[in-house]
């Protein structure tokens, strides 16, 4: 999405469109704002990786929570992104199921991690200070995944996690919302591995990943962001290994280049997720930064018609360095 918005090179006037026009904060590059002053454009980008053969688009909600939106003074707007941000990506993806019904395509609402971390202090000097709780980001969470239920999506995406007990707040507030609405929908669950030592920012493996948040019964675990395929791999290759349920996995189009962009083309791309799925390591493939239509076009061509991962029956077990795995009581 960000990826598409970008081309458009929109001014913060055009951020702004008529109902902002005097806000007193800069408002440029908040992109979910887009889904209230441009929504055509947001629309356009969903319809074109419809178009390409995706069978799930994100919503544009990926900083559509309190904490995120403060930045800007838009708080009190986060209601009305995350739904505006459903209801254009069911919009876009109802037509495309009408035009092919024998190829229905969803709507994952997209969580994105916030701007803070509830496991690692801010202050180099003060390693215990914390700049959020989890009862904040867990209140942060729930509003954010209420308006987009209350939107129309068909999924909860929890992506880009850098911080496990950021996920751990969001599938809290997801579960009480299930409980509470009795809406149930599938959530998938998306960590990042932010540099090539194969650890999250908060300093967990895949497998230590998978083991923390197991409990919540996801729809899919997997990848996404911070690298491209080829450094990504091992560390799906460790999910699912581990995993007893779907794996899914987008990585960036590479690593960015000097200037932020990104290089590797859909050709490249693809060559590499279609190795992933020939392999038996994955589920559901897809894009994150740097991903064009044409990327998801050409791994929509690359994947089609070879075997998803079949989901192990892996006993619930704990492994510890140098010591015989033990089996954890219910």
């Amino acid at each position: 999405m960000g990826t598409m918005i970008q081309r458009h090179t929109l001014s913060e006037a055009d951020f702004r469109g008529a109902r902002f026009k005097d806000w007193p904060k800069d408002v440029k590059g908040n992109n979910d704002l887009l889904n209230l002053t441009q929504p055509a454009i947001i629309q356009d980008i969903h319809r074109a990786y419809l178009e390409a053969g995706a069978d799930i688009i994100e919503t544009n909600t990926f900083n559509s929570t309190s904490v995120s939106q403060a930045e800007y003074g838009m708080s009190e707007l986060v209601p009305e992104l995350n739904r505006e941000g459903a209801r254009l990506a069911r919009a876009a993806a109802d037509a495309w199921t009408a035009k092919t019904p024998d190829k229905p395509r969803f709507v994952a609402g997209a969580i994105g991690p916030t701007s803070r971390t509830a496991s690692i202090s801010p202050d180099v000097n003060d390693p215990s200070f914390r700049n959020v709780t989890f009862d904040d980001l867990r209140r942060v969470y729930r509003e954010a995944a209420l308006a987009l239920i209350e939107g129309g999506v068909d999924l909860v995406l929890v992506e880009t996690i850098f911080d496990t007990l950021n996920a751990k707040a969001a599938l809290f507030a997801i579960d009480e919302l299930f409980e509470e609405t009795g809406a149930t929908l599938p959530v998938m669950v998306s960590a990042t591995i932010t540099d090539l030592s194969g650890r999250t920012l908060s300093g967990q493996t895949p497998e230590a990943f998978w083991n923390s948040v197991r409990h919540a019964k996801p729809f899919t675990v997997g990848l996404n962001c911070a690298l491209g395929a080829a450094q990504l791999r091992p560390h799906v290759a460790e999910l699912a290994r581990v995993a007893d349920t779907y794996v899914c996995a987008y990585p960036n189009a590479g690593l960015p280049n000097e200037f932020g962009g990104y290089d590797e083309t859909p050709e490249e791309t693809s060559k590499h997720l279609s190795a992933w799925a020939k392999d038996g390591l994955v589920n559901v493939v897809g894009g994150c930064c740097g991903t064009t239509p044409d990327h998801i076009r050409r791994i929509a061509e690359q994947v089609k018609g070879l075997k998803p991962r079949a989901v192990p029956e892996i006993p619930h077990r704990l492994r510890l360095s140098g010591l015989e795995p033990f089996e954890l009581r219910p």
